[in-house]
């Protein structure tokens, strides 16, 4: 059997890391975006990025002069508070088919998890729902971020204008996830000048079929509601992530049917560290025919 479930129906950290941790990261869009990621088992407190401060307000000082203080405001952001939800799957298997699968059964329990997770995820972290105390916030939903109304479909004058916003704010365009869904970025791409051109040309030095979008990294997903996009600065996103997510077998509550389960507990919670690193559109209406 791919799980041995007389030995051992409480899988070990390492054994949750390769079969439902390392996969998820990659397997979620948001989670593979990069975000700062904290290991924890409760409530979580991280300091908050402030923004940068008024250079006005800083002092020449000469040798021997005394050193002036200078005030500045720290913030504190708050994860993964008790009242926070886990996500859970359970998936019942028959001991005949873990007898007789040909295919590896706990690779297919190990995709068939890590795709159910992933995809739940991924749905309330790009979301525009969540309250923050019994489900995470999704991106759109951010406290402090900035949205724009575009109003019509999403054109690089519309990037544009959210990289030079971010500028504004010192934050670096290039560095930055442009988050979209699949036909926004299909609109997008699909723009040509008079010449029969794409404005918005491929990398060169890239291998994968997404292209980044100006020089900012694209990540799509039908996830993301319709008629929104975002520019977020991950480095400046917390994730908390429960320390000990629970991956258990379970042989003998279904013993008279002669099944045995794998369940699924893991908490997460996600929030922006400092708002101003989030830059939200909305109003997108891909189905407008844009022009050059």
């Amino acid at each position: 059997m791919a799980l041995n479930t007389a030995d051992a129906t409480e899988l070990t950290r390492e054994q949750v890391a390769n079969i439902l941790t390392k996969p998820l990261e990659q397997a979620s869009v948001f989670l593979a975006a990069g975000p700062r990621v904290f290991d924890t088992t409760g409530p979580l407190r991280v300091p908050g990025l402030p923004g940068a401060g008024d250079p006005a307000d800083l002092e020449w000082v000469g040798e021997s002069e005394l050193i002036p203080e200078w005030d500045t405001d720290f913030s504190e952001v708050q994860l993964l508070p008790s009242t926070m939800k886990s996500v859970k799957v359970l998936t019942r298997y028959s001991n005949e088919l873990a007898r007789q699968s040909i295919v590896s059964l706990e690779q297919t329990l190990r995709d068939r998890l890590v795709a159910d997770v992933a995809g739940k995820l991924d749905a309330q972290f790009l979301s525009d729902q969540g309250d923050g105390v019994t489900t995470p916030r999704g991106l759109f939903a951010y406290e402090g971020a900035t949205d724009t109304a575009v109003d019509g479909p999403i054109t690089p004058d519309v990037i544009l204008a959210a990289q030079g916003e971010a500028m504004s704010r010192h934050l670096n365009p290039g560095s930055m996830t442009l988050f979209m869904r699949p036909e926004d970025y299909v609109s997008l791409r699909g723009i040509k000048d008079n010449d029969g051109r794409y404005l918005v040309a491929p990398d060169v030095s890239g291998t994968g079929l997404i292209v980044p979008v100006l020089g900012a990294r694209a990540v799509l997903s039908a996830r993301i509601p319709e008629g929104r996009a975002a520019l977020v600065d991950m480095s400046r996103v917390a994730v908390a992530r429960d320390l000990a997510p629970t991956v258990k077998v379970l042989a003998e509550r279904y013993a008279d049917y002669d099944q045995q389960a794998i369940r699924v507990v893991a908490r997460y919670d996600a929030k922006p560290l400092d708002p101003a690193g989030v830059l939200t559109l909305s109003g997108i209406a891909p189905d407008a025919a844009p022009e050059a």
